[in-house]
């Protein structure tokens, strides 16, 4: 690609509301989430910066590789980072500035090592569990008992919980999916009482003329009234409101996942537990010991949502048999 036209390299100072604008606006539209709305303009604006200010469209693969080669070298980033990075500035070129990029395919993506799963034993998930106290114990039991991400908990929505089925519908999971996971029957009884509390809750919301819930894609627009209905709301909404930074209305959102996170985090360390658990690990415990319990991994794979049954596989190397289930021969000493 030429970059040596100077009305090409434009300052950022002129261009860069402008771009971003574009960039956000392409984003809504494919309904990509606020934090890949945040994370890919936060990339976009440094890959700008570190090439002095010029503009994206008079730039071409040389600086986009200069870049992520920076960004591995100086900022010692994880593989993961550094491929984020990349898929911003492929979504730069190729959704907002429209451009064909032959040579953006070439740039190799950092290949992040393959590491097992952090997995709890039973006794520990107990252990971590029992020290979560009120909702974080509800979300942390859901975590477990479900498969979910904790993204996908604290999204759900009233209507996604069937009682009498004892299933959970997860609605544009990981990937745009939507999956059926089961509701365990220890957690019917205190998920009933807490939607009490969550109705009661609604109800003065309605009474003081909140702002309606937030609804996906353009459902507010085709159903007016549907955020505030009940079976719209949060299964888990945030204790105070807040301002939508799209449209400035100020309305109840969920629980933020940082709380949890927090709470999560302490019961790991009053359980007194070496090993990094984070929401995540209740997640990969719940695949294993499903695994362990004999149950078929492709009933596993559709649990999880996985499209692949080779990303399901990881959690058959870390089941409690030792070395792919083979017997040490030291064992067999006498």
């Amino acid at each position: 690609m030429n970059t040596s036209n100077p009305s090409l390299q434009k300052p950022l100072g002129t261009t860069a509301p402008r771009l971003l604008d574009r960039v956000r606006e392409k984003i809504r539209l494919k309904h990509y989430s606020l934090r890949t709305e945040e994370a890919y303009t936060d990339w976009i604006k440094r890959f700008i910066l570190h090439h002095g200010k010029r503009h994206p469209d008079g730039m071409g693969a040389v600086e986009v590789a200069a870049f992520l080669t920076h960004l591995a070298v100086a900022g010692k980033v994880a593989a993961s980072t550094q491929n984020q990075a990349k898929s911003a500035l492929l979504f730069l070129y190729r959704e907002v500035l429209e451009i064909d990029l032959p040579w953006l395919d070439n740039v190799e993506r950092a290949k992040a090592p393959k590491r097992l799963p952090v997995v709890l034993t039973r006794d520990e998930v107990h252990a971590v569990l029992s020290r979560l106290i009120g909702t974080h114990r509800l979300i942390g039991g859901l975590l477990y008992g479900t498969g979910m991400r904790i993204m996908e908990c604290l999204r759900l929505r009233v209507k996604d919980i069937e009682f009498s089925r004892r299933e959970i519908l997860i609605r544009d999971g990981k990937g745009f999916k939507d999956r059926v996971t089961m509701l365990p029957a220890s957690s019917i009884e205190p998920l009933q009482a807490h939607l009490l509390r969550v109705r009661e809750l609604h109800e003065r919301d309605l009474a003081d003329a909140v702002a309606p819930v937030f609804l996906p894609y353009a459902l507010s627009r085709k159903y007016p009234g549907a955020g505030r209905e009940w079976g719209w709301q949060y299964v888990f909404p945030a204790a105070g409101l807040s301002e939508d930074p799209r449209t400035g209305e100020v309305r109840r959102h969920h629980l933020l996942d940082q709380a949890f996170q927090r709470a999560m985090k302490q019961a790991v360390r009053e359980a007194g537990l070496a090993k990094p658990a984070t929401p995540h690990t209740l997640r990969h415990s719940f695949a294993t010991h499903l695994l362990e319990s004999g149950y078929d991994i492709r009933t596993v794979q559709e649990l999880l949502g996985h499209s692949d049954v080779s990303t399901t596989m990881i959690y058959t190397h870390v089941l409690n048999r030792g070395g792919r289930g083979v017997v040490s021969p030291l064992d067999a000493v006498r």
